[in-house]
């Protein structure tokens, strides 16, 4: 079966005029943000595009030769040689790149990283990087359940702002894979009227969705017959909170949670193979998760979340590479930090963590756990101290 490398080997000679912007396209400028562009992309007003294919050798050029590059846990290894063939084919090589922003704040939780590629057919895409290999980036997901904005949802808004002064006659295309589906959305849903009406597709490639109550607004309204959300056939991503009723599914050649990597989606001449909806296990997913979300507090949800990654971070891991490196002295250290907790809570955060790493690791967090559970427990809730 095929991917979005043998879909660039296929119509990678086919420009933008031969061949229209499509699905595919849309896919491949997603994934393309996750490439470090510092110092070779200009950030928003500070400098003249640069070309993919310049850009493509100036990444290259600043790596030792015939260094393999780690692009983290969940981040597709696949990426450096996706811009290999990017910058040697007809349609992407003369696209431009701009406006290329990458901030990062662990202490806050706050994760937030766009490019912008003019793609040569009169717009531009607007690609906002999804979960990366950072627990912040992680955490600031799961507040995406708890809170009415997080940061990088404001930071998109301005984003899409600056990026429409910077072109004023272009159109705009936004788009994002995971988180920055769900930026990609929450910018077109909340920029200017005036920016809105440029804005000719809205992408979530398996991005969480939106509470209840965003799905309802005026402004949601004006943009949701642009908006094209993408899931693959167990998505667990993807479907945390509510979702738009019109969404596609993906076949994937990967199991559970390693079909969010979009380089396991399959793809068929110029679209991706769908399917008529969702398998038992992405339904089952959707249902726990947004049981999840429904029947807990504002309050319970950010103290649930933030005793997910004080565990998480419990061994001093920043990653989610420094998790998998160090897996045994990880997996001590935070089943330590969950032997006062109840087993309610403990249970759900196992299955929390379940969802986000492969389940060898799970095993090996549930083996330090059966040793842990001989010595008794204090209690521990959701519940604030005193309440």
């Amino acid at each position: 079966m095929a991917n979005l490398l043998d879909y660039l080997d296929w119509r990678g000679d086919l420009t933008l005029e031969q061949a229209p912007f499509n699905e595919v396209d849309n896919l491949i400028l997603a994934e393309l943000v996750f490439v470090d562009f510092k110092g070779i992309v200009p950030a928003p007003g500070e400098g003249e595009s640069v070309g993919l294919h310049q850009a493509a050798d100036a990444f290259f050029a600043r790596l030792p030769k015939g260094e393999k590059i780690d692009m983290g846990v969940l981040v597709p290894d696949a990426i450096p040689e996706m811009l290999r063939k990017m910058a040697d084919s007809n349609r992407f090589r003369d696209m431009k790149l701009n406006c290329f922003v990458d901030w990062l704040d662990n202490e806050k939780a706050e994760q937030f990283a766009a490019l912008t590629v003019e793609t040569g057919d009169g717009g531009l895409y607007l690609s906002f990087r999804g979960t990366d290999d950072t627990l912040a980036g992680w955490k600031e997901d799961f507040h995406l359940a708890c809170v009415p904005e997080v940061p990088a949802q404001k930071m998109a808004v301005e984003y899409v702002q600056a990026v429409a002064r910077q072109f004023p006659r272009k159109k705009l295309r936004l788009g994002g894979h995971s988180k920055g589906g769900n930026l990609a959305v929450w910018s077109g849903v909340f920029c200017p009227v005036a920016v809105q009406r440029r804005i000719a597709a809205i992408w979530s490639n398996d991005g969480p969705g939106f509470h209840d109550d965003i799905l309802s607004l005026p402004q949601h309204q004006r943009v949701a017959d642009r908006i094209v959300s993408i899931v693959p056939k167990s998505s667990v991503v993807g479907m945390i909170l509510e979702h738009e009723e019109d969404y596609f599914v993906v076949d994937s050649d990967q199991q559970g949670l390693m079909q969010h990597d979009g380089f396991s989606w399959q793809v068929l001449g110029d679209h991706f193979v769908k399917l008529r909806s969702v398998t038992r296990q992405g339904r089952l997913n959707d249902l726990v998760l947004k049981e999840w979300v429904h029947h807990m507090s504002q309050e319970q949800r950010e103290l649930f979340v933030d005793g997910l990654f004080t565990v998480l971070s419990a061994s001093g891991a920043q990653t989610l590479t420094d998790l998998k490196d160090e897996s045994f002295k990880a997996a001590g250290a935070m089943v330590k930090a969950m032997k006062d907790m109840d087993k309610d809570t403990r249970d759900a955060l196992l299955y929390a963590i379940k969802l986000l790493f492969r389940s060898n690791f799970k095993v090996l967090i549930e083996d330090w756990q059966q040793e842990s559970e001989k010595k008794p427990k204090k209690k521990w809730s959701l519940k604030k101290n005193g309440q």
